[in-house]
């Protein structure tokens, strides 16, 4: 990840997204889509393969695992009551796995620092539940770094519709002109389109499991 000069950065706001974007979370995610499937009794499935799944949403996820791991077609898993049992499952187990093996992506501490240096806003806009999304901010002492933090849970419509953008750019009267959300998944470009602001995807997150270009 790497900004331009001060001279030549345009934005007042800069929002990020969390997952593949800030931070890289496919190692817990995976713990956790495993403990599921174990309780379910499925076998397990690959860091890559979570990796390759993530991007919309917790149900999804679990979809595409599930379909992995038995005879049915990701279709026939959405409508079977055994994806209702590994939501049911997946949620007490990523509580338990959340920030245990999160890690930021190399510079993005210093990213953060070098836009505050310049005065720009900072924001994390994410589709993650409150309570997963701050200790994982709070672990890796990101935190203290932005000016705000709005989750899934925060706004009444998740990315990607405009809501958790629109609330930034109200917190500070800032100019959809003048602000940029950073992001590595289709949603997160949709996001910011519908929000008519420029949007910056990076090339090495998660956007289930294709180019993000």
């Amino acid at each position: 990840m790497h900004m331009p000069e001060p001279s030549r950065f345009a934005f007042d706001l800069v929002m990020f997204d969390l997952d593949g974007t800030l931070v890289d979370t496919a190692a817990e995610l995976a713990d956790a889509v495993n403990d599921a499937l174990a309780e379910l009794g499925h076998s397990t499935v690959s860091q890559a393969q979570v990796r390759d799944w993530v991007g919309h949403g917790t149900r999804e996820l679990l979809v595409q695992a599930l379909a992995s791991v038995s005879a049915q077609t990701p279709q026939q898993v959405r409508d079977s009551a055994k994806l209702l049992q590994a939501l049911a499952l997946f949620e007490p187990h990523y509580t338990a796995r959340c920030a245990t093996r999160s890690q930021p992506y190399p510079q993005a501490d210093r990213v953060l620092r070098e836009l505050r240096a310049l005065g720009v806003r900072l924001a994390v806009v994410t589709n993650k539940d409150a309570r997963f999304t701050d200790r994982i901010l709070d672990r890796l002492q990101l935190t203290p770094l932005l000016d705000l933090v709005v989750s899934g849970d925060s706004v009444a419509t998740k990315k990607p519709a405009p809501d958790g953008i629109q609330l930034c750019l109200a917190r500070w009267g800032i100019q959809p002109g003048r602000a940029l959300f950073v992001g590595d998944s289709s949603i997160d470009i949709a996001s910011a389109r519908n929000a008519g602001i420029a949007v910056w995807a990076v090339p090495y997150g998660y956007n289930l499991g294709q180019p993000i270009a």
